[in-house]
């Protein structure tokens, strides 16, 4: 008898993560990483001297659980959320998978909203699921409340949105995140990641926690690789009501996460000044990228994230090839269910600048 093959795992993802720096052929210039929505101050202060203070003990086991960065999650939400409904994992997109692994089944169904996060409809085939694209509406990128609650059926098992959305820099006014869930059914899970939030400063602008305070089905997503600049630890965490929360738990395995990323990451928890420093600079530079794409005539939308999204006037791939030429990483994002868009995360003054005139030399090239 032959080996037996999941049939869905034969199909290849088209979900792939920007390029690395290493990647790109360019020995004999700076180049600026605006493709990857990273911090562009670097890490945490506070989390490179806890790691640099452990960096010696990697011949020892790291924790067994992850008991103490759940306990560092609590104080940092002012105990509203208890340990017990926070989930820890290797980035916020492993979360994600655990999430899909946790409540879809094969031939079970779940709903996103292009342009998205690729990853949410790329997982489930991995557990022989079905993703349902309910688009973004219009030039504004609008959420389809009325099409996503008429997409519902008895195979729907979870909801995702994201808000501040990667890559539209958009966000979900609380009005329709209330429809959505006062019109879920029972059965189904609201996915909320926020993983931007730290950025968002609109008035209607809203998070996952009230939600789950008040018991719904929301579990929030969340990451250290963007506010805190850990993109490298890949560190994340959810968290949801303690019944959500404890169903997830049993998926962990031990020593999942590593010794260093869980004291970098309980020492991140505790550095407001850096977030505050990060959030300050995003505010400040993408005010400056505003105004000099106005004065080039270059469509954008205007972002509640640490990037913007950007149509130029030639085909993604060729800007991006002639972008990085000129110094600049850029990311185009067909992949995300944007074809014609570049996505651009809001660099240092030097790496703006140098963006802004690359862009001017392709414009009168």
């Amino acid at each position: 008898m032959p080996i037996k093959f999941k049939s869905f795992l034969k199909q290849k993802s088209s979900y792939k993560g920007g390029k690395s720096l290493s990647e790109i052929d360019a020995t004999d210039k700076k180049i600026y990483k605006l493709s990857s929505n990273e911090n562009q101050l670097g890490s945490s202060p506070k989390a490179v001297a806890a790691i640099k203070k452990h960096i010696d003990s990697l011949y020892n086991y790291p924790d067994r659980t992850d008991d103490r960065l759940r306990q560092a999650l609590e104080k940092y939400y002012n105990g509203e959320l208890k340990a017990d409904q926070f989930l820890t994992t290797n980035s916020g997109v492993a979360n994600i998978d655990l999430i899909i692994r946790a409540f879809m089944d094969e031939g079970d169904e779940c709903i996103f909203s292009n342009p998205a996060f690729g990853p949410y409809h790329e997982f489930p085939k991995k557990i022989g699921g079905k993703s349902i694209d309910i688009p973004l509406i219009g030039d504004d990128f609008l959420l389809d409340v009325e099409g996503i609650l008429k997409a519902i059926n008895e195979r729907t098992r979870l909801i995702f949105i994201t808000s501040p959305n990667n890559p539209t820099g958009t966000h979900i006014p609380k009005s329709q995140i209330d429809a959505i869930i006062a019109g879920m059914p029972d059965h189904v899970v609201l996915v909320f990641d926020e993983v931007y939030f730290q950025f968002a400063d609109a008035e209607d602008y809203v998070r996952p926690l009230p939600y789950v305070l008040e018991g719904k089905n929301v579990i929030g997503i969340n990451s250290l690789s963007k506010a805190y600049g850990l993109a490298g630890l890949r560190l994340g965490y959810s968290y949801s009501t303690l019944e959500i929360a404890s169903y997830l738990q049993q998926l962990r395995i031990p020593f999942m996460i590593n010794s260093l990323s869980m004291e970098g990451g309980i020492a991140a928890l505790e550095d407001d000044a850096f977030i505050n420093e990060t959030v300050e600079f995003v505010h400040r530079e993408k005010k400056y990228l505003y105004k000099e794409f106005d004065a080039l005539g270059i469509k954008y939308w205007k972002t509640q994230a640490n990037f913007i999204l950007t149509e130029p006037s030639m085909d993604p791939l060729i800007f991006e090839e002639e972008m990085i030429k000129e110094g600049v990483m850029v990311r185009p994002v067909a992949g995300f269910g944007a074809p014609t868009c570049v996505r651009i995360t809001i660099g240092t003054r030097a790496g703006n600048e140098t963006l802004v005139n690359a862009w001017k030399k392709l414009l009168t090239s």
